[in-house]
């Protein structure tokens, strides 16, 4: 695994000409900071952008646009605590999953700063290296329960997502879900999917775990699930494609899942189009 490292960088301020869309939410003009340095390092060496940063950012529960993510990794214009600091998330997982070992650090020193503004909700995401695993997991299932969605009917908002996912697709199941602590119950539905199937048997408890999608193009090759009772029984799935989605906070409440009875290729294509279907989910359960 490759660490990657750099020397502090104090940046000079930004001024008013440079910040090219400041006064948009989560942007500011500050002194630049070595997060960022770390952060444009470990994008150069992996041959990223500023637009994958800013796609998974968004389903971290981040407000900056893209053109204020580039900016602020040209150095012309600097963000918030907050959004900074999701973007650090954002990069250490992008990296992580590609076998790149990064510590980009979060800005916050503790806990008790990381608070949303709003003092009715919980911690955010960024700060569960500070939780205990039972922490972290109290923390997501208040997001979940704030969601105020759990036990209500299926609504049109998320069908109509779950539909066009389908076609685009052509799966059999396509499934929009909250997890709770024993089950996975399903806000919206399109095929033989369990209703309240018990949370230990789901494959979106492991997506829910996962800083990115999990995409498993052939369920008997992977053996993460190939003993499972959904593979080895109905509803015998052979492809799965599970989206975290987030809290405002950036806690995985539940997933976009994309489901099919035989195994198949997901292309780049089909992860864009994918994640702007989760985008979309995510949204609304957060409206």
């Amino acid at each position: 695994m490759e660490r990657t490292t750099v020397a502090p960088v104090r940046f000079n301020k930004v001024s008013d000409t440079e910040q090219d869309g400041g006064g948009q939410d989560g942007m500011t003009a500050m002194d630049g900071r070595p997060q960022r340095a770390l952060m444009i390092e470990a994008l150069e060496r992996a041959g990223l952008g500023a637009e994958d940063v800013w796609r998974t950012g968004l389903l971290l529960g981040g407000n900056t646009p893209l053109a204020g993510v580039r900016a602020y990794l040209q150095r012309r214009l600097d963000l918030q605590e907050r959004e900074s600091d999701i973007l650090a998330v954002a990069v250490n997982a992008i990296l992580r999953k590609r076998g790149v070992d990064v510590v980009v650090p979060l800005l916050a020193e503790d806990a008790a700063d990381l608070r949303g503004d709003d003092p009715g909700q919980g911690l955010r995401a960024d700060t569960a290296f500070l939780l205990t695993a039972e922490e972290q997991e109290g923390q997501r299932l208040a997001a979940v329960r704030r969601t105020g969605l759990l036990d209500t009917d299926q609504e049109e908002r998320f069908d109509a997502i779950t539909r066009r996912a389908q076609g685009r697709f052509r799966t059999s199941s396509v499934i929009v879900t909250l997890i709770d602590e024993h089950r996975q119950f399903l806000k919206s539905a399109i095929g033989p999917v369990e209703q309240n199937m018990p949370r230990a048997r789901s494959f979106c408890n492991t997506t829910i775990g996962e800083p990115v999608p999990v995409v498993v193009p052939d369920t008997f090759a992977d053996p993460r699930f190939r003993w499972n009772p959904l593979v080895l029984g109905e509803p015998f799935i052979r492809f799965y494609a599970g989206h975290p989605l987030r809290s405002p906070e950036g806690w995985a409440v539940g997933t976009l899942c994309v489901i099919d009875q035989e195994p198949r290729a997901f292309d780049a294509d089909d992860e864009a189009d994918f994640h702007s279907f989760a985008l979309e989910a995510q949204l609304q359960l957060n409206a």
